[in-house]
């Protein structure tokens, strides 16, 4: 059923050109596969879940990102590991040819390499549940499957399914907390529901418990713990949270959908219709302008910490970078949440993250 979808979203095989279940796999995955403990009851490797001639579920899951919706409904700022090209396979390649260039090299490693395969197609199939299901009792059942199987991973017997696979490589390499993916689903599941956020604090919540979870669990990827790189992750998730809603406003809209805060819409005397028919007015640019000094406030407090964070936490917060070039670009639109150019790609990206890692900053 996974490839069937998989297959529907990257569209159809050639005819001729070997499939996606049928590419070799990379040079050393069975290798590196085999120094990881078996699941327990198990019997076989993770090599062996895979499937004889199966492309292994590394590159099952880089498929599932790169040809996974792209929309801003969930991924509306990507991580540093997937903004700069379409899968972490062509980070490292490039990485390598600049092999040569010394430190230079070096820096480029560290911002590219995260090492977070195994939390982003988790992710990405968590936030798809919702816009992938017709009835929310459908939804509930698939929440219900990622929640045992989450129990399964921590029990070294996860299911012969790729994502839960790498998942449960990531949960053995790096000793991640379970609260923190629990979490991300519990939160996703309330999430079902079709309604808006009734203040700025219920959206706030949310963001903690997923967008700041995926932090968490990231600095403990990179070895941390640190009270002040929590700090600032919380305050990050919630940034990126509010504008994950503002700028999923447009798409939220076309499906008759608004969540913005209803608190804001009050006070402004803003009504949903005024959303869905894009009105322009001072008033729903103000609920906009209110909504972005927050998130705008959030990222203030998050960098206020940056002399008592430690360095190596700095890649795991890169996404800051797109955060403000977001902020920045709805402030020159005079806080029009539907204007054109807030929904193109800002192909000087890129470098603004690199200068961003060369800087130490975040």
């Amino acid at each position: 059923m996974a490839a069937s979808t998989l297959v529907s979203a990257c569209g159809p095989l050639r005819p001729g050109v070997p499939g996606l279940c049928r590419r070799r796999p990379p040079r050393g995955l069975w290798a590196h596969a085999r120094r990881l403990p078996e699941p327990a009851g198990s019997g076989r490797s993770v090599a062996a879940v895979s499937g004889p001639g199966a492309s292994g579920t590394d590159r099952y899951c880089l498929e599932l990102l790169r040809c996974g919706k792209q929309g801003p409904r969930f991924i509306a700022v990507r991580r540093p590991v997937t903004i700069l090209a379409s899968s972490v396979a062509e980070h490292r390649r490039q990485t390598r040819r600049l092999s040569s260039c010394g430190s230079r090299a070096q820096s480029l490693r560290g911002m590219w390499d995260l090492p977070r395969p195994g939390l982003e197609p988790f992710l990405n199939t968590i936030l798809q549940v919702k816009d992938s299901v017709s009835e929310k009792t459908i939804g509930l059942m698939r929440m219900q499957f990622w929640k045992k199987t989450v129990d399964d991973v921590y029990c070294d017997s996860p299911p012969h399914q790729p994502v839960a696979i790498e998942l449960w490589k990531a949960v053995k390499r790096h000793n991640l907390t379970k609260r923190w993916l629990m979490k991300i689903i519990d939160e996703r599941e309330k999430n079902l529901d079709d309604k808006a956020y009734r203040n700025i604090q219920e959206l706030e919540n949310y963001a903690e418990n997923t967008q700041s979870s995926l932090l968490y669990l990231t600095l403990e990827i990179l070895g941390i713990k640190d009270l002040h790189a929590d700090h600032a992750a919380s305050h990050i998730g919630k940034a990126q949270g509010i504008v994950t809603c503002l700028r999923a406003t447009p798409y939220h809209g076309s499906r008759r959908r608004v969540f913005l805060p209803m608190d804001i819409c009050m006070l402004h005397g803003v009504s949903q219709e005024d959303f869905l028919r894009k009105s322009q007015d001072k008033n729903v640019r103000d609920v906009v302008y209110d909504m972005a000094s927050q998130a705008h406030l959030h990222l203030k407090h998050a960098r206020s910490f940056h002399k008592s964070v430690p360095v190596k936490a700095f890649p795991a917060f890169l996404q800051t970078v797109a955060l403000e070039d977001y902020l920045k670009k709805i402030q020159q639109v005079d806080f029009d949440i539907f204007h054109p150019s807030l929904q193109q790609k800002n192909t000087l990206l890129p470098l603004s993250l690199y200068i961003q890692s060369w800087r130490k900053r975040y």
